[in-house]
């Protein structure tokens, strides 16, 4: 009676709670159809030992068909085996058999959500420590170079170093805490009172480093999949990999991952900067995550389509797609637009944006910029790139009388010496229009920086200084994000009034000014999250973009508000109907109610 009380209460083993959640995960995380599939090519897949079967690293590879030249696929194949290992992380790595790979399907595609309600958070911690190596000589280092401090000399020589380099206690990062990911699950399993308490190497982030150069290979991956659909083969993005678009990818994931960690002087990332930059900067970054591991849930040997016409469907909508960005900017490329996609939603973005407005092209001048931006009525992105102007006074009048508009520079550069091309840019969803007396703008507008650091600076509720068009006589006309309104032109205020956290580019189209008075706490615009001192960028434009977001309804409504106001100023210019009787023209205009009532239409003579 005792033995058979005691087989009663026995508690499941490591092994039984895996498979029990693995079942759960494929039954409610995946459709029927879905499962098969990955079934079918887990069996297609997969090796054989000892009647184990299991996914080696170049399997998943190939399967998956991770460029070689990225040389990532070692990366990718530490992290499944890490992930596989759940809810059981201290058991990682593991041997990737079928039940570890329904764990990894689950959590890379996000879809686990269907079963466990953890937030993001979870999941962030997780994929920290799937690409995270334990190294005390990496986190004494790290400690050391926190210790040392802001070293001293000239100020306007460049910036300090990021302040989430700093040291400083992690409130999240605490051995004691046990994973909520980890817990949802097992609490699912009524199974939380009997592994509670798990190795606390694994349940902690502390002496944990992703290192910088494996970050830089996972960054160039992912700005890859970024525009990904379930059903594309990465293979169709193989001219990125080569020529001028792999130096591209290269370019733009070291801006991105400067935003993290100076790799100059730091062996890698710490749990602190990798949680608060990607909530701030990079909300998106993993998404492109969950269509390449949705392949594992489509078989090739199941097609559907070829009951009715012998042709996939699959194939036929990757030929019919249009291209990612139809028009070739100077600024923009495809390495860019996934950049602006890890924080910008990719569905506003991908075969979603068309070239409305070039510097380069239409000219530089407000006028030009007014023609081709006005009455689009959907978001678009403006992106300004420039080359840094020297501390040094220049002989050139126009830049001499561009620095004698600005207060005097008091900040340091945003980045260091060498890395002088800078590229600005701004979010904005309402129409433009001319600005009179007040800016325009929405607390749903982003100002960011793509180059040669990535940061994003959300608007704020602090004042609704968001944009401005002014023209003259405005005094110092423009377009400004993050000023105050300009006023109209006085002898007694020469100066423009920059915003804590602001751009400006002159009418002219000539210079821009970006600054970043953290000690104001910002203004329209949020500060930087990882740059958390005093800067500002004065430049020398050298291309201006403007980029709507919208499709071919935008354009047509576009084009049909031009052709209108066409119609109407002609009409305010034929204004003499040239029927020879100035009275009867006169009384006829009156009638109409174009002059008249306190209304002038010009001379009749």
């Amino acid at each position: 009676m005792g033995q058979s009380l005691s087989d009663e209460v026995r508690p499941p083993s490591k092994e039984e709670i895996t498979a029990d959640l693995a079942e759960r995960f494929a039954r409610k995380c995946f459709e029927p159809l879905e499962l098969y599939s990955f079934k079918d090519n887990f069996k297609s897949l997969a090796d054989h030992e000892q009647n184990v079967r299991y996914l080696k690293e170049d399997t998943i590879a190939r399967f998956l068909e991770l460029p070689d030249i990225l040389a990532v696929s070692p990366i990718v194949f530490h992290m499944l085996s890490y992930i596989g290992a759940f809810p059981f992380l201290q058991d990682a790595p593991v041997i990737l058999g079928f039940e570890q790979m329904i764990m990894v399907v689950a959590i890379m595609t996000e879809r686990y959500y269907k079963i466990l309600a953890k937030g993001a958070s979870s999941r962030r911690k997780l994929l920290f420590r799937s690409l995270a190596v334990y190294d005390r000589k990496l986190s004494e280092i790290q400690k050391q170079q926190n210790g040392a401090g802001t070293p001293e000399g000239n100020p306007n020589r460049h910036a300090p170093g990021f302040a989430v380099d700093e040291a400083g206690d992690d409130p999240e990062d605490d051995a004691a805490d046990d994973d909520e990911l980890v817990l949802a699950a097992l609490e699912s399993l009524d199974a939380n009172d009997v592994f509670k308490t798990g190795d606390s190497h694994a349940a902690t982030t502390h002496g944990a480093m992703i290192p910088a150069d494996n970050f830089r290979k996972l960054i160039m991956l992912l700005l890859l999949v970024s525009p990904l659909d379930a059903q594309e083969n990465l293979s169709s993005y193989a001219n990125r990999v080569t020529g001028s678009e792999l130096e591209d990818l290269r370019v733009t994931a070291e801006n991105i991952l400067s935003a993290f960690v100076n790799a100059e002087k730091s062996p890698g990332i710490t749990y602190t900067q990798f949680n608060k930059v990607l909530q701030s900067n990079f909300p998106f970054l993993f998404n492109g995550f969950n269509p390449l591991f949705e392949h594992f849930l489509f078989s090739k040997n199941l097609d559907l389509s070829k009951r009715k016409d012998g042709i996939s469907k699959a194939i036929s909508a990757t030929t019919l797609q249009p291209p990612l960005l139809q028009d070739k900017g100077q600024i923009l490329n495809l390495s860019v637009l996934s950049q602006l996609s890890f924080f910008i939603d990719g569905n506003e973005l991908f075969r979603r944006l068309r070239l409305l407005y070039s510097g380069s092209e239409a000219g530089f001048s407000m006028g030009s910029f007014e023609t081709k931006v006005f009455n689009w009525r959907a978001p678009t992105i403006l992106l300004v790139s420039g080359t840094r102007l020297s501390d040094s006074p220049s002989s050139g009048r126009s830049e001499r009388a561009f620095n004698e508009s600005l207060p005097p520079k008091r900040f340091p550069n945003g980045s260091p010496p060498g890395r002088d091309r800078l590229v600005f840019g701004t979010f904005v969803r309402q129409p433009w229009r001319h600005t009179h007396r007040e800016c325009f703008g929405g607390e749903d507008m982003v100002l960011f920086q793509l180059a040669p650091t990535h940061d994003v600076f959300p608007a704020s509720a602090l004042n609704r200084d968001y944009v401005a068009f002014a023209k003259a006589p405005i005094a110092n006309p423009g377009i400004n994000f993050g000023c105050p309104h300009p006023k109209q032109a006085s002898r007694y205020e020469s100066l423009r009034h920059l915003g804590p956290v602001s751009l400006v580019v002159d009418s002219s189209f000539e210079y821009g000014v970006f600054t970043h008075d953290y000690d104001a706490r910002g203004g329209a615009f949020a500060t930087s999250v990882s740059r958390k001192y005093n800067f500002q960028e004065r430049f020398q434009v050298d291309e201006i973009e403007v980029w709507g977001c919208g499709g071919d309804e935008e354009a047509r409504i576009q084009r049909e508000r031009w052709e209108w106001e066409a119609r109407e100023a002609e009409a305010r210019r034929r204004i003499n109907l040239g029927t020879g009787d100035i009275a009867a023209d006169r009384a006829l205009l009156e009638m109409a109610g174009l002059i008249g009532a306190n209304r002038s239409g010009g001379s009749m003579a």
